[in-house]
């Protein structure tokens, strides 16, 4: 059977469940949705080994947050997306005060698909160097650094190196990593951010899948922020073809058709802009208590 790829945890539920039937029961397994300032939140938690073979990514939490609304410029959408994800991000974190953390973003400034981790960090509310230097004014807040650590092509060393020396030197409490991923399905490029506590592997929204970034690897605790901004063509044409009602299709006749071929929607480059502004502002919503959207439009001015 031709494999249909994706790096959200909630789709590769609903893709199990497909195969298995309604009737078959997901063991290892819990997903729920809820709702968080007006937007759709699923949480999907992978308990044991049974339930990350079966869904073929580790044991951990993956909670996505759906922000249609932002894509629709519905009123307050933007500040009402940047406090949903704080808000689902902060239960993913476990910092006590005075934390450093990592914000790190990966994928490749020239390929707009690529570029949603290095404009998120862009967004970020860098503070560490003011919190060592000048601490009578700014020792409320949370020491933070930011890295764009680019890819191989540019730089002929591997973001996971980097990234790597960089820990080491700084020694934070915990590292966010954003990066690109990739969806089954065109509904959700562009308008989904998956939250996971399980860390990523750079590249892997691509198929060019890198150095792994987790606690194994870094030593430290790796949150995973990523947006689906590609679609694999095979995948695609699957889920277009059983919507037309051709799940009779012989999949071996889609064999090799469109392969290494990756899609992405025409606005990709004002989807990628939108998002990692959101991105950017939660983060800095999670990390620095008493702020809000107004405080951190005017600190990044």
């Amino acid at each position: 059977m031709l494999k249909r790829r994706t790096d959200l945890a909630v789709e590769a539920t609903q893709l199990w469940q497909e195969q298995a039937g309604e009737t078959t029961q997901l063991r290892g397994v819990q997903a729920r949705d809820s709702v968080r300032e007006g937007y759709k939140v699923t949480t999907v938690r992978i308990l044991d080994e049974s339930g990350a073979q079966a869904l073929g990514k580790p044991v951990g939490t993956y909670i996505t947050v759906e922000l249609d609304g932002l894509l629709r410029r519905e009123e307050d959408a933007f500040p009402r997306a940047a406090r949903a994800l704080a808000a689902e991000l902060r239960g993913l974190l476990d910092l006590k005060e005075g934390d450093a953390v990592l914000v790190v973003g990966l994928g490749n400034r020239a390929i707009t698909p690529d570029n949603i981790g290095p404009k998120a960090a862009d967004y970020t509310l860098v503070t560490r160097h003011l919190v060592e230097q000048v601490p009578e004014q700014f020792g409320a807040f949370r020491p933070v650094s930011a890295l764009a650590a680019g890819v191989l092509g540019t730089t002929g060393m591997e973001s996971g190196e980097l990234i790597s020396a960089v820990v080491e030197k700084t020694r934070p409490a915990c590292v966010l990593a954003v990066d690109a991923l990739a969806s089954r399905s065109l509904r959700r490029v562009g308008r989904t951010v998956q939250l996971s506590d399980t860390g990523i592997v750079p590249g892997s929204g691509v198929g060019n899948h890198r150095m792994a970034l987790n606690r194994e690897t870094l030593g430290v605790p790796v949150i995973a922020i990523g947006v689906p901004t590609v679609v694999d063509a095979a995948t695609l044409a699957c889920d277009l073809l059983s919507e037309a009602g051709r799940e009779d299709l012989d999949p071996a006749a889609l064999s090799g058709a469109g392969e290494n071929l990756i899609v992405t929607p025409r606005e990709v480059d004002t989807q990628v802009g939108d998002l990692a502004k959101v991105i950017g502002y939660g983060i800095d919503l999670a990390l620095q208590s008493g702020l809000d959207v107004a405080d951190i439009d005017l600190l990044l001015s």
